[in-house]
């Protein structure tokens, strides 16, 4: 009973990150933790390879759809590297039930921010999701010739955005798509298609980052159960998608949201416990 849970949490993994291009990821430690009965570390060590593999395999499939704008996301991946790093050995020096809780507070902010978008989106008083211009697809935001410009904002929000990508996924072990989705609709300006496929790439690179760092210190997770998640998330992934362009994400991502609040809520209240 305990591996078909596992499958059907995985097969939302992927689906949600194949579709919405993140939010999916955020799901792999509590199953892992809860389902599977890895401890905290073992966890976000696992998730890592859960999300880095469903990531790439979402990635191909927007990739050839058109979806993912790989060299934009290379580089955004690159700059997050240098924050998965540090968030990866950061949490080798955090206890186990603090690293825990601190998960759950991130669920517990992600799932309430993603609660609001979406009830001012229904109210009609959220801002519209910025479609850039198709121009602004191919405009670089440093160029060294004929001579050098640099639009400079641009540059620092890509900066600070990838390198706080890059530790939540270092430390907690989450691919931290929905991060990088905003901040290419805002600092890249990308419509939110090509954002949610491009997102993709960034999650595949920094995971793989934060993994390597990981690989070999602290608790190894249980493979089994980690290849077990993985392949029901990296199957549905594809699905997912494809989906993507003929189901409106906003559904998508109004049942994900309840869902992360729901898991967000009984992380949050094993993780008190424990603590207390």
């Amino acid at each position: 009973m305990t591996l078909v849970l596992a499958l059907l949490a995985g097969a939302l993994i992927g689906l949600s990150l194949g579709a919405l291009g993140g939010g999916g990821s955020i799901l792999a430690v509590p199953v892992l933790v809860y389902l599977l009965g890895q401890s905290p570390a073992q966890a976000t060590t696992g998730s890592l390879v859960v999300v880095g593999v469903t990531s790439l395999v979402a990635a191909v499939t927007a990739h050839r759809a058109g979806r993912a704008l790989v060299a934009r996301g290379v580089v955004f991946g690159l700059v997050a590297t240098g924050g998965a790093v540090a968030g990866a050995k950061a949490a080798a020096h955090v206890d186990e039930d603090v690293l825990l809780a601190a998960f759950a507070a991130l669920m517990l902010l992600v799932g309430g921010l993603m609660a609001t978008r979406q009830l001012r989106h229904r109210r009609g008083t959220g801002p519209a999701e910025p479609d850039a211009p198709a121009p602004q697809l191919d405009d670089p935001i440093i160029t060294f010739r004929p001579t050098f410009a640099c639009a400079c904002p641009r540059a620092l929000k890509v900066l600070v955005t990838a390198t706080v990508v890059g530790a939540l996924t270092g430390f907690l072990g989450v691919g931290g798509g929905f991060l990088v989705v905003p901040a290419l609709l805002l600092a890249l300006a990308l419509p939110m298609d090509k954002a949610a496929g491009t997102s993709l790439v960034v999650i595949t690179i920094t995971s793989a980052t934060a993994l390597a760092v990981r690989a070999g210190s602290g608790p190894a997770p249980d493979w089994t159960a980690v290849l077990a998640l993985t392949g029901a998330s990296a199957a549905t992934a594809v699905l997912g998608a494809r989906l993507a362009g003929r189901i409106g994400t906003r559904r998508l991502q109004t049942g994900f949201t309840v869902l992360v609040l729901l898991v967000a809520l009984y992380t949050a209240t094993r993780a008190v416990l424990t603590l207390t």
